[in-house]
């Protein structure tokens, strides 16, 4: 029993700092990959001006510690817009499968409805009993006041990661 009790507290506590650092990293690399496309294909994409104006200033950029620091807050500005889409769209535009656009389309259907109806928390925990059902509900919970209050949609892109983790692609691939 105590160490069920040591899981719960578990929870409760914030990401470590590696992984915070890894998806910073993440974040930059995204970025790096919007860095590189041309003017036309990044308006394609839904981004806030703000980035838009960070990338093409990166491009202007000739110094070593001018280029990191501005992809360092290109990252930062990335914190705030949720990346699926844009990682569907760099995907497409790399030669990706259909499959793997579809499958991130799912994920994101999946993400919608969760935050739609309880009654796809209940299916989702059914067909996969093994997921911690508190912390998503915990997730769908805070997703919720976070579009609410129109506060960062941190607890909205996590839904996501889970998904990724419960929905493995090749599984989705052959229920479909």
């Amino acid at each position: 029993m105590h160490r069920n009790n040591d899981n719960a507290e578990e929870l409760d506590l914030p990401p470590s700092k590696t992984k915070i650092k890894q998806q910073m990293h993440d974040l930059q690399d995204i970025g790096e990959r919007l860095v590189g496309l041309g003017l036309d294909k990044l308006r394609q994409i839904d981004l806030p001006e703000r980035l838009v104006d960070a990338i093409i200033e990166m491009r202007r950029i000739n110094k070593f510690g001018a280029q990191r620091r501005q992809m360092q807050y290109i990252g930062r500005l990335m914190r705030e817009v949720d990346v699926a889409p844009i990682v569907a769209m760099l995907e497409k535009w790399g030669g990706k499968s259909h499959q793997h656009i579809a499958w991130l389309h799912q994920l994101d259907r999946w993400r919608d409805r969760l935050l739609e109806s309880e009654g796809a928390l209940t299916e989702l925990l059914a067909d996969h009993p093994g997921v911690d059902a508190q912390r998503l509900r915990a997730l769908v919970r805070n997703a919720i006041k976070e579009k609410e209050l129109a506060k960062p949609l941190k607890s909205y892109r996590e839904i996501f990661q889970v998904l990724r983790e419960i929905l493995p692609e090749q599984a989705l691939q052959i229920s479909e």
